[in-house]
Order: structure tokens, then C-alpha cells, then sequence
């Protein structure tokens, strides 16, 4: 474990401005570490508590200081992303993401109803073969056997993301519906990420860097979990991007796209574009991202918000292990 002087002296903290509410907010701030092995990424989200939060930052840590494991593949599929945005609002999201073929809608909005979700997966059915739902363990068992009904109303779901909170529920609607069921909450904010295998809860397992603390962490639970793997972001920038990818080319197996494509919902990243990964026919290529000094400068978060990660950090860094 490095020592957290050394941490701290490496320590970037930016504030990058969303094109669109997501997650409930129009900024994303973040603290970038740059290591002796390339950049790490630490972004757990306020509303983590430092034990849940320490994950995040074992796997900047990782990224900062370890080389990254052998990769298999040099490109990666990528979806599409839909925030809960009106359904006239789809095609230009969706121009973010050309070649993708796949799309995962955000459904499930607190203060929406379920003809938005409707409206907003026809408005991205009509523009992209594939469309996968991302509840964000938002519904109840019946509320989501009602979505899945009217959601394949006309056309097929490649799965419904986390549609219910506990693994319990997942297991309950997996029995009494044929859409196949992807657990991610289910498997990064629980005590034993393996459960949803146990309870048979669902059919895809989607995996984050971050919140799991590192890629060799993700791989080994890939390795266990018995189950096709998608390879997600957690609202990351150019730098968490690029570990997801990371992660992704070195899966055994990877047959489904995966939503490392969210870099598109920034209005800025800290990657200058010209160096940046570009989407080419629905796929990203995988390889480092090298924050540009003057995006570090310009995108610099507040004095204020920089110490409180700095203090996030400390108090993360003392329940690591030595």
C-alpha cells in the first residue's frame, strides 16, 4: 500500500460538467492519481461512507501503481447510454454513440411513470437493434413484472438491469419472467458479491471497477460468478473509462456490449479529444488515458471541494489494508 503522503502528492481533483442530470446530478467531481504505472481514478460518490468508499480507492490505487493484467482483445463493443430524458430527446443522445448497437436506457426515474419508460425505449427501439433497462433496483416485483410486460411490448429486452433492490426479488421475478434478469447493485454494494449466484437472481452479472475495488478484483469475481459478464462504468471519466477497458480485454469471455461509453455524457473530460479513444462502429479501443495538464488546470475543482477529497481520501486510505 503506498504511503498516503506519497497518494496525496499525486492527487488531481476535477469537477466535470454533465450534459444532462444524471445520477441526480449536473457535475461529477472526481480525484485523479498519477502513479508510477499510469492514472488511477477515485469517484465514489458522496453518499458513500468510507467503508464503502474504500473500494473505490484500492482500485485507483491499482490503477496508479500496478501494471494492468494481459489483454485479450484490443477493441471493445460498447453501448449506448439513454439517460431518463423525454423520448424526443433520444436521437440526439444517441448520435454521442455512432455505430453502437446496443443501448441501455435508464427506466425506473423517481418522479416518472412507466409510459416515459415506454415511450423513451420505443423513441431508442426505433433508432438501435438491441435495448437493454437499467432500474437501478427501482421497482417491486409486481411493478416489474408490469414494466416487463409493456416494455416488450413490441420488441424484445436484452435484460433488465438490477429491476428490483434485493436479491430476494431478483430470484422471485427471474422464476416468473422470461426477459433475462443482470445484477449489479446486487453484486457491488453486497457484503458477498457471489449471492446472486447462489440465490439464482440472475443471468448476467455487471461488473464495475471501481466499486469493487480494482481489476484484478473484478476478474476474480468474474472468474466465480458463473455467469456472462458486462463490463460497466460508474459515471467514470477518460481515467476510470480507460480500467474498465482494461477490464473488459482481459475477460476470458465477453459476449456482450458493454457501457464503458459514458464519457459522452461529459461536456469535458480531462483527455485532450485528439487523444482521446473514439468510438469507431460501436467498439473503443483499449489503451492509457493521459489526463492533458491545461484540461487538469481548467477543470480543477474549488479549494473547498478539493480539501474534502483530500480528506476522503485519508480517511478511505487508513481501512486499506498495509
Amino acid at each position: 500500500m503506498p504511503p498516503l503522503a506519497d497518494i496525496l502528492d499525486r492527487v488531481h481533483v476535477v469537477a466535470l460538467p454533465m450534459r444532462v442530470r444524471f445520477r441526480g446530478i449536473t457535475v461529477r467531481e472526481l480525484a485523479l492519481i498519477e502513479g508510477p504505472a499510469g492514472w488511477g481514478e477515485f469517484g465514489a460518490f458522496g453518499e458513500y461512507a468510507p467503508p464503502e468508499a474504500a473500494h473505490w480507492l484500492a482500485a485507483a490505487l491499482e490503477s496508479a501503481y500496478e501494471e494492468p493484467p494481459q489483454a485479450r482483445r484490443t477493441r471493445i463493443p460498447i453501448n449506448a447510454t439513454v439517460p431518463a430524458v423525454e423520448a424526443a430527446q433520444v436521437p440526439e443522445v444517441l448520435a454521442r454513440f455512432p455505430g453502437a448497437r446496443t443501448a441501455k436506457v435508464k427506466v425506473a426515474e423517481p418522479g416518472q411513470h412507466l409510459a416515459d419508460d415506454v415511450a423513451r425505449v420505443e423513441a431508442v427501439r426505433a433508432l438501435i437493434p438491441t435495448v437493454r433497462v437499467d432500474a437501478n433496483g427501482g421497482w417491486t416485483v409486481p411493478q416489474a413484472l408490469e414494466a416487463a410486460t409493456a416494455l416488450t411490448d413490441t420488441g424484445a429486452i436484452e435484460y433488465l438491469e438490477q429491476p428490483c433492490a434485493s436479491v430476494s426479488e431478483l430470484a422471485e421475478l427471474r422464476r416468473r419472467i422470461d426477459v433475462p434478469i443482470a445484477a449489479d447493485e446486487s453484486i457491488r454494494k453486497a457484503a458477498d458479491p457471489l449471492a446472486v449466484k447462489a440465490a439464482g437472481a440472475a443471468d448476467i452479472a455487471v461488473l464495475k471497477v471501481a466499486p469493487l475495488g480494482g481489476i484484478s478484483a473484478l476478474l476474480k469475481i468474474a472468474d466465480q460468478i458463473g455467469m456472462p459478464v458486462v463490463i460497466s462504468s460508474a459515471l467514470d471519466s477518460a481515467v476510470g473509462i480507460a480500467a474498465g477497458l482494461r477490464a473488459a480485454a482481459a475477460l476470458p469471455d465477453l459476449q456482450h456490449a458493454c457501457g464503458l461509453g459514458t464519457g459522452s455524457l461529459f461536456v469535458d473530460d480531462v483527455v485532450d479529444p485528439a487523444q482521446a479513444p473514439a468510438h469507431t462502429d460501436g467498439f473503443l479501443p483499449v489503451q492509457p488515458a493521459v489526463p492533458d495538464p491545461a484540461r487538469l488546470h481548467a477543470l480543477a475543482a474549488p479549494a473547498d471541494r478539493r480539501q474534502w477529497w483530500i480528506d476522503r481520501i485519508s480517511a478511505c486510505h487508513r481501512l486499506l489494508p498495509p
